[in-house]
């Protein structure tokens, strides 16, 4: 694998990081406290190609590979990791699913709305009762003529109450995870109510939230895939979702490590800066081999994607030890702060507290390391 970026893709992470510094750096602190970003930004980002990336020009995309995609979720990690949960849950998990599974009428449909955020999406999966073991989902789709009536509740919904659509999946049978069926449900459906998860330790300014499902009614034509095929819909798709978050903790780790050296060469203790001090540059250069590694292991993955080759187990490695890695780097930040990086005075704080979830959702660190041990042995530990 040629690890040099192309013109293009440099050009657009140097686009991307630029238009962060100024419209998503200056506020992040402010959305935090407030609980939610401003929603202008989102149309920008959109502007810019953050949401129409590797959706094809025909469906209202820019295309592009994933490597690109890649150094866009990086620069959102780095400047706001719920900016990047809102763009890879929306473009990516829905967006994508219907790319590789839709109708042609749901691709025309969708497709253009999802890749200028004119709409937004979520990705009904997780349950109260139900996160890795979403195969035991318990939400309904009973089947009424031509058209299929929804109830259940989902939660932990990212874009829960700002999204247009929901990729919504129901038990259709009790075939287990063969049983699982996915509909794309219009969020202004009788029946359809979001809720918001407030309190969270990190990920503030994201909307996340707890879906009701009472008696939704949707035509045949909303069912994604086939009947039955929604388990394996959701777990292809949180293949390449594994990539977004990898990279999102590559931006966290870079940040961390950009404020650490920025923090250590002002600060001055015993009548010198503590950069010189041998366990402060301990701790940065753990950062900076974490930042090196997570970032190869995502660039692998999204290379493999690219390829069109097998890249579910590298998107596993990826996203385990870049969302550990990000837990490390935003502790290491925290330690090189002193006490200034226990308020959110800097960012290292912030940095700390999104990191944290990165290592639960989409597939939890432990999960991961079952899908690997699966991949390395042939024998399956769940």
């Amino acid at each position: 694998m040629d690890l040099s970026l192309t013109e293009d893709q440099q050009a657009f992470r140097d686009l991307a990081r630029d238009f962060l510094e100024r419209e998503a750096v200056p506020h992040r602190m402010r959305w935090d406290r407030e609980e939610s970003v401003d929603l202008a930004i989102v149309r920008k980002m959109a502007d810019l190609g953050f949401f129409g990336l590797t959706i094809p020009e025909e469906y209202g995309g820019v295309g592009g590979d994933y490597v690109t995609y890649s150094l866009a979720m990086e620069e959102l990690g780095r400047a706001d990791s719920a900016l990047r949960g809102i763009v890879s849950v929306s473009s990516g998990l829905v967006g994508k699913s219907i790319l590789f599974h839709g109708s042609e009428e749901q691709k025309r449909e969708w497709l253009p709305q999802l890749a200028t955020a004119s709409t937004l999406g979520c990705f009904g999966l997780t349950e109260p009762g139900t996160g890795s073991d979403a195969g035991n989902l318990t939400s309904r789709a009973v089947r009424d003529g031509s058209d299929w009536v929804l109830d259940g509740q989902k939660l932990f919904i990212t874009n829960g109450t700002w999204a247009h659509v929901a990729l919504v999946f129901a038990r259709t049978s009790d075939d287990g995870p063969r049983g699982v069926t996915a509909f794309l449900v219009p969020t202004d459906t009788p029946g359809f109510v979001a809720r918001e998860v407030t309190g969270k330790l990190g990920l503030r300014g994201q909307a996340t939230a707890e879906l009701f499902l009472d008696g939704v009614r949707v035509p045949d034509a909303a069912r994604l895939g086939e009947v039955g095929q929604g388990f394996r819909i959701a777990m292809g798709t949180l293949d390449k979702g594994r990539l977004a978050v990898a990279s999102g903790c590559v931006g966290i780790v870079q940040g961390c490590l950009e404020a650490s050296v920025a923090y250590a060469t002002r600060r001055t203790q015993f009548g010198k800066p503590i950069a010189s001090f041998q366990l402060v540059q301990d701790l940065i250069a753990d950062m900076s081999v974490d930042a090196d590694a997570a970032r190869l292991l995502a660039w692998r993955c999204a290379d493999l994607v690219d390829r069109g080759e097998p890249y579910g187990t590298a998107a596993s490695k990826a996203k385990l030890f870049a969302s550990e890695a990000a837990v490390r780097a935003a502790n290491n930040a925290i330690q090189v702060h002193g006490g200034a990086g226990y308020v959110d005075d800097f960012p290292v704080a912030k940095y700390l507290r999104d990191a944290r979830v990165m290592t639960l959702y989409e597939g939890t660190s432990q999960i991961q390391k079952l899908l690997i041990g699966r991949a390395e042995t042939g024998v399956s530990a769940f």
